[in-house]
């Protein structure tokens, strides 16, 4: 073991610098500064002493509208609730029209003219959609994401909304789980690079900017660790873990500003986290410093009762209070209980009013007691909405998110004048491009992969669709007409892989196999002499092990969102090359689940054939596709990765660099992966960690030179001892395309 041990600043998780994250710097989206605290505060405070208690607690409730399929609508009672003061926030509530009018009841019918803040689940575009937000960090490029939370956030303000509940930053390893679509995967630092990117990008460089909102990042915490992948479930992992995987995107939108975090649904050392004062007071307001306001999932203080700590709803609420939870989302526990628990003494209302102050920060920050109505104009509503600039970023955000799986003897770009055969019911979908979390978006407004497909084709193209199965089900009556189709084509496009509701929220599935009989036919298909593309759309990693033998090419693309059509046809035919990497590991099979890059080795690890070592006697320990990997309609050569020095210490961080060559036939963007390996530690150590990337453009027949800058606080962890920390000894280095194609180089840390 090694004895020497260098100690940093404990914070618990890693600290994130964006200048390590691949295009962009801490200039791009600086971090939301809060202005002048104490008139912030006076201003609070100035509100505040007029309060009546019921008042205060009003403020610290939070409702949903009711809705319609023209959009939110009145709740019952809904004014009332609002006149009389016992909500002070809304939800689900968009469009101008419907959020003044609410403003209006809070800001001319009641008392204390507190204005509303209005919150929804942005969570990858407003109207204009995005890809989902897994197929969004597999671009691998910040800015771009940065740009789409941007134009996103740009969009919901036009439509009446301060505050919207991302990003969503949770680690996830197992794919059963639907919220995987929400989430940047399963890789630490990638997240934290991701979430930090969002948080700024989100609330602009100032909350008071009229098209700023509020960010709310969530499930604080490891709600992405759910037991089986089943949503909602039990987890029960290690502090250690926790600190070192799941929490360290939390602390990097922390540190980016975020104004607002949310508790997640899970129970965390058997305390559910919207009871768990080691969460949000130890952790988020000690060692953090966060000072923003805490919000409940919804419902979540009730379901402490179920989860069985709490006797009652009115026991809830007291759990929740004192952990430090300053809103209450939709149970109305605390409007229904706090009064009468601060009257018989169990809540200090000191608890009540530092919750408040919080609050009410928030809406002074982001100007609405200067202007409640600021976010209600409908004439920058009809400006922003859909505008031409939103649309291209969203299609070019779809075409870098694209990972191409495989693409055996080019089969990819096709041919744009030959008679090509589109098949699968997700061919020619509108509702499926746009994936879960559709928030106000419009699926009338995306144009099908079908009609993209015959739009971007030559003039002397044939297209032809056979819808050929469902799917789901188990009807093949289809497939003769599909098999007939394809004989006699020169290329067959499948458009096949999952719903947009089978992954999301109450989206989990214990077979992550392509449902229903596709494969199937495309086992019919692939029989036949002629190439076959699979276009995948998922929201998960599928187990493609029968897929990717049948298959001549597969590229995958998510929920690829408003110009996802598009954007699908014109990587098929060339126009864009496919540059995006996975950032969660594809099975196998479901059995291997969890499985992830940075496992450790055991103590026995896999050693060929033998027996007595950790492995699988059916199938290999390895994945279908590792993390970090995807193809190109190119290739790239690297060289031997060469390090600056063969010592690092913290006065003198090392360069690794490394030429990347593009050897193919076609301009690409390639992106540069950088892990390391801690050889000895206190406690055993991944096999590899991802400590930096660059995405770059190289163009065909020339060469790039890559530097990475490595420092020591780069390979702190938690140690032995429970101390954030690095330890001296010998480190490999690794560079690549993927997390297993890589070179290695050896230093030592001192």
């Amino acid at each position: 073991m090694k004895q020497t041990f260098k100690n940093l600043t404990f914070i618990g998780t890693i600290a994130i610098a964006l200048g390590s994250c691949s295009g962009t710097s801490s200039d791009d989206y600086p971090r939301t500064p809060w202005g002048n605290d104490k008139q912030v505060y006076e201003r609070v405070d100035s509100v505040m002493k007029l309060m009546t208690l019921e008042q205060k607690v009003g403020q610290m409730c939070l409702l949903t509208s009711n809705w319609d399929v023209t959009g939110p609508t009145m709740r019952d009672n809904y004014a009332e609730y609002i006149r009389s003061g016992q909500v002070g926030n809304i939800f689900n509530a968009h469009t101008t029209k419907y959020t003044r009018e609410l403003q209006r009841i809070a800001v001319e019918e009641t008392e204390r003219k507190i204005p509303l803040l209005f919150g929804y689940d942005v969570i990858h575009g407003h109207k204009t959609m995005f890809p989902i937000s897994l197929g969004e960090s597999c671009s691998w490029d910040t800015v771009a994401i940065g740009r789409a939370s941007h134009i996103s956030a740009v969009e919901a303000a036009a439509s009446g909304i301060h505050w919207t509940y991302a990003p969503m930053v949770d680690i996830v390893r197992d794919p059963r789980w639907g919220r995987v679509s929400e989430s940047a995967g399963e890789d630490p630092f990638l997240g934290s690079c991701i979430a930090a990117v969002r948080v700024k990008a989100i609330q602009g460089d100032n909350l008071a900017d009229k098209y700023s909102v509020l960010a709310c990042v969530k499930h604080f915490a490891a709600y992405g660790a759910a037991q089986a992948g089943r949503d909602y479930h039990t987890v029960d992992i290690s502090d250690r873990e926790l600190r070192d995987i799941y929490l360290p995107p939390f602390k990097a939108a922390v540190d980016a500003g975020v104004g607002s975090i949310m508790t997640s649904f899970n129970e965390l050392d058997g305390v559910p986290a919207s009871a768990s004062d080691y969460l949000f007071k130890t952790i988020l307001r000690d060692e953090w410093g966060f000072k923003g306001f805490a919000v409940t999932d919804y419902t979540a203080i009730n379901e402490l009762v179920p989860h069985g700590v709490a006797a009652d709803r009115e026991e809830a609420a007291l759990l929740s209070i004192d952990a430090g939870i300053d809103m209450d989302m939709e149970s109305m526990a605390y409007g229904d209980y706090l009064v009468k628990l601060v009257k018989a003494g169990k809540v200090k209302e000191s608890q009540i009013d530092t919750a408040v102050r919080r609050i009410l920060a928030m809406k002074v920050r982001l100007g609405l007691f200067d202007d409640p109505y600021r976010y209600c104009d409908p004439e920058a509503e009809q400006k922003m909405i859909y505008a031409p600039e939103n649309l291209s970023a969203s299609r070019d955000m779809a075409r870098k998110s694209f990972v191409l799986l495989k693409n055996e003897k080019q089969t990819l770009p096709l041919p744009r004048n030959r008679h090509i055969v589109v098949i699968g019911e997700l061919a020619n979908t509108q509702r499926d491009l746009i994936g879960s979390w559709q928030a106000a978006g419009d699926a009338s407004r995306c144009m099908t992969i079908l009609d993209a497909i015959r739009r971007q084709s030559g003039p002397q193209a044939t297209i032809t669709y056979v819808e050929g199965c469902k799917v789901d089900g188990t009807d093949k009556s289809g497939f003769p007409a599909a098999v007939a189709a394809a004989r006699n084509a020169d290329a067959v496009v499948f458009v096949m892989g999952e719903r947009w509701d089978l992954s999301g929220e109450a989206a989990s599935r214990s077979n992550i196999d392509v449902p229903g009989v596709q494969t199937d036919l495309l086992a019919q298909l692939a029989a036949l002499p002629v190439p076959v593309t699979v276009v995948l759309m998922n929201g998960r990693p599928l187990t493609l092990e029968r897929e990717s033998q049948l298959a001549n090419a597969i590229l995958d693309v998510w929920y690829p969102g408003t110009e996802g059509g598009p954007a699908v046809a014109e990587v098929l035919f060339g126009d864009y090359n496919p540059s995006g990497k996975l950032t969660m590991t594809f099975p196998r099979n479901v059995g291997q689940v969890p499985i992830y890059y940075n496992m450790k080795n055991t103590g026995r690890p896999i050693q060929g054939d033998e027996k007595y070592t950790s492995r699988y006697l059916d199938v290999p320990n390895t994945p279908l596709y590792p993390f970090g990997f995807g193809l190109s309609y190119t290739t790239f050569q690297y060289s031997q990765p060469i390090v600056s020095s063969t010592t690092l210490t913290d006065s003198a961080p090392i360069t690794v660099s490394v030429t990347v060559t593009n050897t193919g036939d076609y301009d690409g963007e390639e992106v540069v992966q950088l892990y390391v390996q801690d050889l000895v530690g206190s406690v055993t150590r991944p096999v590899k960690e991802l400590k930096g990337f660059r995405k770059l453009m190289i163009k065909k027949g020339e060469s790039a030179d890559v530097k990475f800058a490595l420092t020591a606080e780069d390979l702190a962890f938690t140690r032995k001892n429970n101390t954030w920390g690095t330890e001296a000894g010998d480190y490999k280095v690794y560079v690549g395309t993927n997390s297993e194609d890589v070179q290695e180089a050896i230093f030592t840390l001192q």
